[in-house]
């Protein structure tokens, strides 16, 4: 196991931020998590585990021990009646995942296509994207225990998926490590288009092409990249703030204020798009010092080159005093702080 003492992890975050960690090792394998995990116990310090760095603010350097996630390999584990059971290492990055799914014929990621991250970040998050989450086609998890070494599987009622959330989120959190994941997947296709510009752009592509996963996966990632910046171009971690959960007469009354406000049922309660909050708060592409809301999408923070983690999160926060300050609507962060 190699370990490397004051790591620079510039490049180990999407939003470039300067950060070194007290230790840095890599997981390759179940037992790399096991020897660092005693490693960190050894040297008194809390174990981070890293995958792709896209969720994630540096408020400054870190006394831990950072456990970059590596574990590799992707198979087919079954294939039973309409389903086909997919197992992958939590190092393995989302979207090759995502395709190579769909090389296998087995179908319900299309829609999560060009999400950044790795497979063991998917989970935490319960990512989504265009009517789907990860929710939807999780089988189980595997994961090491920080306090035992052992290795615990979770299924889908385990983990207490919600919106944007998990128990690796809440009540259990920085108590796992996950170290691979297994999705239950369609051996048919069933197009999920909820959102009338996915189901425009696909139709319009269709007319040339069969209908089919691949062409849905290229239509999201295109979609995408219209509207949300590289970060290997311009640093950033995607959506910085979830969509608020209100009450529906609270869409009421900002409605009569504000006639175009987008907003869309969420169970009982609505969900307001952030990115239109902040935007309506006159805040879409501006900039203080290195840090701005992207120009043609307000709800994405990036780094212009040169920020800190407390320059992000002061901007981050003069955000959330504006939009509430207008609207009565508190955002939440997305990515995670350190």
């Amino acid at each position: 196991m190699h370990i490397q003492e004051y790591a620079a992890l510039d490049r180990c975050n999407t939003l470039g931020l300067p950060t070194k960690a007290r230790y840095l090792i890599q997981a390759r394998c179940l037992e790399d998590v096991r020897e660092a995990l005693v490693f960190a116990r050894t040297k008194q310090l809390p174990l981070i585990p890293l995958g792709g760095g896209s969720n994630v603010v540096f408020s400054g350097d870190l006394d831990a021990v950072v456990l970059r996630m590596a574990i590799a390999g992707k198979s087919v584990v079954s294939t039973l009646g309409e389903h086909t059971i997919v197992e992958s290492g939590a190092g393995e990055n989302w979207h090759d995942l995502v395709r190579w799914t769909l090389s296998q014929k087995a179908y319900g990621l299309e829609n999560l296509s060009l999400i950044p991250g790795t497979v063991g970040a998917a989970p935490i998050q319960n990512i989504g994207a265009y009517g789907v989450e990860l929710k939807d086609v999780f089988h189980s998890l595997q994961a090491v225990d920080c306090q035992t070494g052992g290795v615990v599987c979770f299924n889908r009622d385990d983990c207490g998926f919600d919106y944007r959330q998990s128990i690796f989120k809440g009540s259990c959190r920085d108590c796992y490590v996950i170290i691979s994941l297994r999705l239950k997947l369609n051996r048919r296709l069933t197009p999920r288009l909820d959102y009338a510009d996915l189901r425009d752009k696909v139709e319009k592509k269709a007319l040339n092409r069969e209908l089919s996963a691949e062409l849905i996966s290229d239509v999201v990632c295109d979609v995408r990249r219209e509207k949300l910046p590289d970060p290997g171009m311009l640093a950033n971690v995607g959506s910085f703030f979830k969509n608020p959960e209100v009450s529906a007469s609270t869409v009421q009354q900002l409605k009569a204020r504000y006639p175009d406000l987008v907003a869309f049922p969420a169970g009982e309660r609505w969900k307001l798009a952030a990115g239109w909050l902040i935007d309506k708060a006159g805040l879409k592409g501006v900039r203080e010092g290195a840090v701005g809301t992207h120009k043609q999408q307000a709800l994405v923070l990036v780094n212009h080159g040169g920020a800190t983690g407390q320059d992000v999160l002061c901007f981050s926060e003069a955000i959330k005093a504006r939009v509430h300050a207008r609207f009565g609507v508190l955002l939440e962060r997305e990515p995670r702080v350190y």
